[in-house]
């Protein structure tokens, strides 16, 4: 059986990975993978503490919310996906730092 720290490094280095690539990269599909990276790693922590909780039986709190981030993970993809090809017929680019301002 693998113990809860180990599940919780893991989730640590991805939520970690998911930081660096939001604050460190110029393109917007990059920046939205890394959201959705550090989406994945809360995720994993929440199962993470369900299974394992700190006191008393195994519950299915973690559960419910790890469904609920799915659910807005999915909305963000499907709204931040059709606003990057937005921005992308209208500017022809996805780069940040192109993008800073908002008029033509």
């Amino acid at each position: 059986m693998v113990s809860p720290a180990a599940y919780l490094i893991v989730g640590a280095i991805l939520f970690a990975l998911g930081l660096f690539g939001v604050l460190a990269r110029r393109n917007a599909l990059t920046i939205f993978m890394s959201v959705e990276l550090m989406l994945n790693a809360a995720n994993l922590t929440f199962l993470t503490f369900a299974r394992h909780p700190l006191r008393g039986p195994p519950s299915l709190d973690g559960h419910a919310i790890a469904f609920f981030v799915i659910a807005v993970a999915a909305a963000e993809a499907a709204v931040g996906l059709a606003v990057i090809i937005a921005v992308f017929r209208t500017r022809g680019t996805v780069e940040v730092d192109a993008l800073r301002t908002l008029r033509n």
